[in-house]
């Protein structure tokens, strides 16, 4: 079976050389397309009042991405200076290494901790619910739009949360490759596998299955998917068959070269 990794360019591009590596047939097909905002100025101005908070919280490798490239004075590949005392704040691996490569210290760097059940807002609060955060402010760096539960837990408990978009998402891009890949992958399901992790990447797959000719009819597709959110979006959008699967590289490889992979029970609705 060949996987499709549906994640943006800039994440499925070492996704699939790493799963690859470990022997699964791979290919990226990126149904979010990342882009920076017209105006920087709110990142920057983030930038000039970063000693006020205590936390920074990036959603995601792009969120780093793109508010790193707004950093002072810093040149092109260069480390950033993170300052001393604040902690970043991470949702998962892929956003700890962008983290760690941008220039921030290990001891700084606050993410889920390694027995959380998932990497998102909810494993990130595991670590953090057990610190004071009555009066102390926070920053959370996103896209435009993106979800507001763990601002809420942590206003629950006292902190002033501000938001800043570093980043835009938009529909995916396809080239020839990807319009060849997804037409494979609507008239031949059994030979593929999608991997999800984004509730939103399958919106967007939705609509381009509308447009095929004939339409895509995702009975007979099987999908893998990061969290439980993202299982139930794909069931909601008539995937025949979806797996919860850890959102890192090991876990889908081990997942798809199980021996018994195909015959494994469905997660839980």
């Amino acid at each position: 079976m060949k996987l499709i990794v549906t994640r943006p360019l800039g994440q499925a591009a070492p996704w699939v050389t790493r799963l690859q590596a470990l022997g699964v047939e791979a290919q990226a097909l990126p149904l979010i397309h990342i882009e920076p905002l017209g105006d920087t100025a709110p990142v920057r101005q983030a930038w000039a009042r970063l000693s006020v908070y205590t936390l920074v919280v990036f959603v995601s490798a792009n969120a780093v991405q793109y508010f790193f490239a707004a950093a002072p004075g810093l040149r092109p590949g260069e480390p950033a200076h993170w300052p001393v005392g604040i902690w970043a704040g991470s949702t998962g691996p892929g956003t700890s290494a962008a983290l760690l490569a941008a220039g921030v210290p290990r001891t700084t760097l606050v993410q889920p901790p390694p027995e959380t059940r998932t990497f998102d807002s909810e494993g990130l609060w595991e670590e953090l619910q057990f610190r004071p955060w009555s009066g102390r402010r926070v920053l959370v760096v996103r896209g435009e739009e993106g979800r507001d539960w763990l601002a809420d837990a942590l206003r629950a408990r006292g902190a002033e949360v501000d938001f800043v978009a570093a980043y835009r998402r938009c529909p995916p891009r396809l080239d020839g490759a990807g319009r060849v890949l997804l037409h494979e992958a609507i008239t031949q399901p059994d030979d593929h596998v999608w991997h999800f992790s984004s509730s939103e990447a399958i919106a967007y797959l939705r609509q381009l299955g509308l447009k095929h000719e004939p339409p895509a009819d995702w009975s007979r597709s099987r999908a893998l998917a990061s969290h439980p959110r993202i299982v139930q979006t794909a069931r909601s959008a008539g995937f025949g068959s979806v797996h919860e699967v850890a959102a890192s590289v090991q876990a889908v490889a081990d997942w798809l070269q199980h021996p018994d992979a195909g015959r494994r029970k469905p997660a839980r609705p």
